[in-house]
């Protein structure tokens, strides 16, 4: 996720667990209490992306690849982060020592903030398309949620209407203007449907309607929002790939249907974005294909979706549509692979892997003919050193390089 979404997450987590405390007898040292455990939340959810300093190790773009949500993004690194975190904050906040020498509860209270600020950016990043793998070294394989975007504005109007609604007044507005003027100027430019609007509206209306009974009911029903678009969301990712599926076997008869990787569209349950990865072993070829859905065509057809990201403008009643289909050889991928290191480190990254003019794209983040983060010329690095450090995270197409165990 962005680390807004992240910054707003740790500071009502901060902000939950203060309230969830028993209040400190001294009011000085119960105000020093709320400040530590909101920045203690606020560093705690962004700190694992601070991995991002380990991106110069390989060369662009396997250094982005190999090294973002990698080692920080696991569980057992989890744990180191948050000692790190809560050591910083003891040596630097002399304020902050002193009540954690005095307090058990804050002692109780920061690290709560800090591990669950760890978890829950975790928790988050595993909900969309580029993944995480969180149980490394123990288990190497990428986990996926496909279930939100990366960019997902309705966590900012739930937790960030929620932590307006216990600031002060003076705070309170000029906040939500912001939210309000941000979500109408994504919907002008494209990338939210106006449609979004009403449900992002929805969901403020929902956490302001919750302050009337205090600042941890507001919290709450900013949580409860979000638990209930993840469920939404799952179940359009259940529907969509049933309708993916019944279109590849229309499309592709007698296809070993691999890896359907999906994008969800921003606020917005009914549209989708997808990769679709078969294989014909008979014929010993792949094949990649990007589309786009709607689940209720009738009300939001294909061509509704936002253009910005991958919507189909001449799909006008059309309930799925495809946009790029491309096959490729088995054995030439797996050779590939075998005689040029750059593009094996690659495939430890890669799920979509589309291969054209000696580069190498994921097709989850775009076409070839547009380059993007993960696009590897492999062809220009194939006389250049082996890229070192290697992480040995699980390869996501093991199953088309012939490395399934």
């Amino acid at each position: 996720m962005d680390n807004l979404t992240h910054s707003l997450v740790g500071l009502a987590l901060g902000e939950l667990v203060e309230r969830a405390l028993p209040a400190e007898p001294d009011p000085g040292r119960g105000r020093t209490r709320r400040r530590a455990l909101l920045v203690t939340g606020l560093l705690a959810s962004n700190f694992p992306d601070l991995d991002l300093v380990l991106t110069p190790l390989l060369a662009p773009p396997l250094g982005y690849l190999m090294h973002h949500r990698g080692h920080t993004h696991t569980l057992l690194y989890g744990l180191p982060q948050v000692a790190l975190l809560l050591a910083l904050v003891w040596l630097l906040w002399p304020g902050v020592r002193r009540l954690a020498q005095e307090s058990r509860t804050a002692r109780r209270g920061l690290l709560a903030a800090g591990v669950l600020g760890v978890l829950l950016h975790l928790g988050f990043d595993g909900l969309n398309v580029y993944g995480i793998h969180p149980f490394h070294p123990f288990d190497p394989r990428w986990v996926y949620g496909d279930l939100v975007f990366i960019i997902e504005p309705v966590f900012w109007a739930a937790f960030g209407v929620g932590m307006a609604m216990v600031a002060a007044r003076g705070r309170r507005w000029p906040v939500l203007a912001l939210l309000g003027a941000a979500f109408l100027a994504f919907a002008w430019l494209g990338f939210l449907q106006w449609g979004s609007l009403v449900l992002l509206a929805g969901v403020a209306a929902a956490v302001m309607l919750a302050a009337r009974r205090g600042g941890a009911a507001a919290l709450l029903a900013g949580v409860l929002a979000c638990v209930a678009f993840v469920g939404v969301q799952a179940a359009g990712a259940h529907r969509a790939r049933e309708q993916v599926r019944a279109a590849l076997a229309e499309r592709e008869p007698g296809g070993r249907v691999l890896d359907l990787p999906l994008s969800a569209f921003p606020s917005n349950p009914l549209c989708w974005a997808f990769a679709a990865v078969t294989e014909d072993a008979a014929a010993g070829s792949y094949t990649l294909r990007v589309g786009v859905l709607s689940l209720a065509p009738a009300l939001n057809p294909v061509a509704r979706c936002p253009l910005r990201f991958g919507g189909q403008p001449g799909a006008r009643e059309a309930a799925l549509a495809w946009k790029r289909e491309e096959t490729g050889s088995l054995a030439a991928l797996r050779a590939l692979r075998r005689t040029n290191c750059h593009f094996d480190a690659w495939t430890r990254f890669a799920r979509a892997p589309s291969l054209a003019d000696g580069s190498a794209t994921d097709l989850r983040f775009g076409a070839p003919d547009q380059p993007n983060f993960s696009t590897l010329p492999y062809a220009q690095l194939a006389s250049q050193p082996c890229p070192s450090p290697v992480p040995e995270w699980g390869r996501p197409r093991a199953d088309l390089l012939g490395l399934e165990k």
